[in-house]
């Protein structure tokens, strides 16, 4: 008997050792899927990371883009309000040119039956868009 209960024992404690791997194994096999889920999801958190850098870069990019581009729109309109603003002060240095005593004079006589005077003609657009021209008449007086 006691060799049976010897064997039974030995049997016993076979069966807790089996269980007792059962259990580490199943304990294994949880940890080694729980690391992988884990690796995989710090994978997914530094694609994450990533992806959002590469965002707001695009974005920063982008801001610039968009106040480079404002920039440029003023630069331009600066650049056309500045030709405009001188080729007006331009016209108006010829219209002050024309307007001198000895170009707007009042009719002058030639051999009858001529008489020519000088005028200026001015035409504005906006407030400093504006064409000038001095003008030269001269009517037959005859014709009246």
């Amino acid at each position: 008997m006691r060799h049976i209960a010897t064997h039974c024992n030995t049997l016993q404690h076979t069966a807790t050792h089996c269980n007792t791997l059962q259990h580490t194994a199943t304990h294994c096999i949880t940890l080694h899927h729980i690391a992988s889920h884990c690796n995989t999801l710090h994978h997914t958190a530094t694609h994450c990371n990533t992806l959002q850098h590469t965002i707001t870069h695009c974005n920063t990019l982008q801001h610039t883009s968009t106040h480079c581009n404002t920039r440029q729109h003023t630069a331009t309109h600066c650049n056309t309000l500045q030709l405009t603003a001188t080729h007006c002060d331009t016209l108006q240095h010829t219209a002050a040119h024309c307007n001198r005593p000895q170009h707007n004079t009042p009719p002058r006589y030639f051999p009858p039956p001529i008489c020519c005077y000088t005028y200026v003609t001015c035409v504005c657009v906006y407030a400093r868009v504006c064409a000038c021209v001095c003008m030269s008449m001269c009517a037959c007086l005859n014709d009246a």
